[in-house]
């Protein structure tokens, strides 16, 4: 069987049942957007951007797929493998990222994609990526915990150091390095990983994408209702403010999206409707806001 058409069916179920999840608690539809690349353009293909706005759980939440073709590998996509510089390449993946209205609850991401290049001599070559990971305004150890449990019981199945080791891969990677903080309390990361074949690493995909609600939408429930003020507010804005700060600054999917020509609309649906930034801002010490920084915004064991 060609994998292709297994991968996306699989993706575009995926994208339904999660939309159709958030559609349930929020009350509002998502807006579609279909729309394709043709031959004129650097990039081929098509994909599906759907997006929920101004809703009163989600203030925006972005659900997007794609799959794309094109004549060259971009530079964000081969320095780990020289060897594919300037192959003819499919991307194929989910994307999205939930921006809640209240500050008690934490943005989610999630990604999980496969690429696949036809270098000049030999057969192709596929590999993936993806991993989710949690961004709270305010921390709460029985969520973190929660969200980390549940990515363990996702790739568990695949080899048991797989855990640590894309728990350590997400807390490197999702950090502000020009800041020296980290994005959140992380989750599981992982890229160019091809190491359990197309079968396995296609089955580890699915895992991971059908894991999502599972890990999220408990937290949603749990603080959606809670009470909250200017002040509560304010610092999840100026928090925002570093998920934009990373999302330009330092991820790949951003930087490969753009680069290799994809759908500037479609890629940037990550960012939040709302943020500010303040000059030197710090929360004053004993706060739950300073709490954020000492006791989630660091690296540590959840599970």
């Amino acid at each position: 069987m060609n994998p292709i058409p297994q991968v996306h069916s699989y993706l575009v179920d995926l994208q339904s049942r999660i939309t159709q999840a958030l559609t349930d608690i929020d009350g509002t539809a998502f807006l579609r957007d279909p729309w394709q690349k043709d031959k004129t353009e650097m990039l081929q293909g098509e994909g599906d951007t759907q997006i929920l706005e101004n809703g009163p759980v989600f203030e925006r939440a972005g659900v997007g797929f794609s799959n794309v073709r094109g004549p060259q590998l971009p530079a964000s996509a081969t320095q780990h493998r020289p060897e594919l510089k300037g192959s003819p390449f499919q991307a194929m993946g989910v994307s999205l990222v939930f921006h809640p209205r209240n500050p008690y609850v934490p943005t989610v991401h999630m990604n999980i994609r496969m690429l696949t290049a036809h270098p000049k001599e030999g057969p192709p070559v596929s590999w993936f990526g993806g991993g989710m990971d949690l961004t709270p305004y305010y921390g709460f150890e029985e969520d973190a915990q929660h969200f980390h449990q549940t990515c363990k019981a996702a790739v568990d199945p695949f080899g048991a150091a797989l855990y640590p080791r894309f728990k350590t891969w997400c807390d490197d990677y999702f950090t502000l390095k020009h800041r020296q903080e980290q994005r959140g309390v992380g989750g599981i990361f992982y890229d160019d990983f091809s190491e359990l074949g197309f079968e396995g690493g296609f089955g580890l995909m699915q895992s991971v994408g059908n894991a999502l609600l599972t890990a999220y939408l408990p937290i949603v429930q749990r603080r959606k209702d809670m009470a909250y003020g200017e002040r509560e507010r304010q610092h999840q804005l100026m928090r925002r403010g570093r998920y934009v700060e990373f999302n330009l600054v330092w991820d790949r999917g951003t930087h490969f999206g753009l680069q290799s020509g994809g759908r500037t609309e479609s890629i940037l649906l990550s960012m939040p409707p709302l943020v500010s930034w303040a000059y030197q801002q710090r929360p004053e010490p004993g706060t739950p806001e300073a709490k954020l920084y000492t006791d989630f915004l660091v690296r540590k064991d959840w599970v």
